[in-house]
């Protein structure tokens, strides 16, 4: 955990101030926001917009029953380490079709969804090398190697939660919200 710890804190001092507000500022200036993401960076990504709901923001998950249609006021969200996840890429293209705003949560710059995205923001890690990264997550689901301390994407999918965590309290901020108000939206039908 100490290992992971400070390779978070590592990669927190290397990330862009600039893309960060410009991140925030996205954010802020959509009328919805929907979140995607594949495997664990999908997990990523649904607690981001329950976060975001807390926060008392509209937020939806693509693919849940209940997600409405999107339009050109509305912002998207997608976690992807590789930026190349098939199905996160073409859902991210879709979106940016119909005119919303594609911000990309990645570990890499260069990537099928970077090309296409308003707003980028690099959170890096390290990932074992695969072949062809635009299968990376179905590839890597099945094949199961570990061959660091942190397998797979796990560096990139916990420095993503911490991050999408710290953004949330940046946005209690912003929206005067503090925890009961976060409280009250909280679900009371557990």
């Amino acid at each position: 955990m100490q290992l992971m710890a400070a390779k978070i804190m590592s990669i927190a001092d290397r990330m862009d101030q600039e893309q960060i507000e410009g991140f925030v500022d996205a954010i802020m200036a959509a009328e919805r926001i929907y979140l995607i993401g594949a495997g664990r960076s999908g997990l990523v990504a649904k607690s981001f917009a329950m976060r975001l709901m807390h926060v008392g923001l509209t937020s939806y998950v693509v693919g849940e029953t209940i997600t409405p249609a999107m339009t050109g006021k509305d912002l998207i969200i997608a976690f992807s380490g590789s930026g190349n996840t098939k199905t996160v890429a073409d859902i991210s293209e879709t979106a940016k079709n119909i005119g919303a705003k594609v911000c990309l949560v990645t570990a890499q710059s260069d990537s099928r969804i970077a090309k296409i995205a308003d707003n980028l923001l690099i959170i890096e890690s390290h990932r074992d090398y695969v072949t062809d990264d635009s299968q990376e997550y179905e590839i890597r689901q099945m094949i199961g190697e570990h061959r660091s301390f942190a397998p797979l994407g796990t560096l990139f999918e916990t420095a993503s939660l911490v991050f999408s965590d710290a953004i949330i309290s940046a946005m209690m901020e912003i929206t005067q919200t503090d925890e009961s108000d976060l409280q009250l939206r909280h679900t009371n039908v557990e």
